[in-house]
């Protein structure tokens, strides 16, 4: 029979706060989708802990299919599916050969970037007269593969996933139901992986059980709150946390 980790109060803390987050993230607040990598690799070492968060991860899909699955944008998710599974492929690799300090760099500087590459692309439409405009589809084949590989060595492609579906001028609803139906897939697609890696065990598991009641306050609180934000303050969320995440990630590193 598993047993549990001897995990400090503290540490207790802050896996609860990123079931809470997790819970959130996926029923209405995917701008907190970086809180539970950065916290659960805080307590655990950075490559168990992706198999610690996926469980959590799933049960948390499920719940958010289940309160938005008629937005859904399929058009955008044919499109992407596809080149994510070679970057959730490429993660596995990395994986495989990377140790705990090389994940948390290389996540940590792809959630810069992704704002970097936001906020500059926001700035160009302010100064530009004319109405904003979706991005390119081609992009589905940078952002499909970046959104793959992130989410399979670390469980942290919802920001890059977001930034997507906001800057493809998606309403709130429309990106809530196309990321639900989006990570349930590609998570389901992880699982086999990370139990070939030894990254998702009987203890992580047990973990996850444990975890699941603050996982199911956070969810109906997310989903209160998504109710009532705005479009503008939706995206100013997603970039300050991802920022902050990144940043957390590379100094923990």
């Amino acid at each position: 029979m598993p047993a549990l980790p001897a995990f400090t109060p503290l540490e207790w803390l802050l896996l609860a706060v990123a079931a809470l987050a997790v819970g959130a993230s996926k029923s209405g607040m995917p701008a907190f989708g970086p809180i539970p990598a950065a916290l659960f690799a805080t307590v655990l070492p950075a490559k168990a802990s992706t198999g610690a968060v996926l469980g959590l991860l799933l049960v948390g899909d499920l719940i958010a299919v289940r309160m938005y699955h008629a937005h859904a944008d399929w058009t955008i998710l044919r499109r992407l599916i596809p080149s994510v599974v070679v970057g959730v492929l490429l993660g596995v690799v990395v994986l495989w050969y990377a140790d705990d300090a090389a994940v948390r760099r290389i996540i940590g500087a792809t959630l810069v970037l992704l704002v970097v590459v936001r906020v500059t692309f926001l700035l160009r439409e302010r100064r530009s007269a004319t109405e904003p405009r979706p991005v390119p589809t081609g992009l589905a084949y940078v952002f499909g593969p970046l959104g793959g590989f992130t989410t399979m060595i670390a469980n942290a492609a919802g920001p890059v996933m977001t930034l997507y579906f906001v800057a493809s001028r998606l309403p709130v609803q429309a990106i809530l139901g196309t990321a639900a139906w989006f990570f349930l897939l590609v998570n389901a697609f992880k699982v086999p992986f990370s139990i070939g890696l030894g990254l998702m065990t009987w203890q992580s598991l047990l973990l996850n059980l444990v975890l699941v009641p603050a996982l199911i306050l956070g969810a109906l609180g997310g989903r209160a709150v998504a109710r009532r934000i705005s479009p503008v303050w939706f995206e100013r969320i997603v970039l300050v946390l991802t920022l902050s995440s990144g940043i957390f990630l590379l100094v923990r590193a």
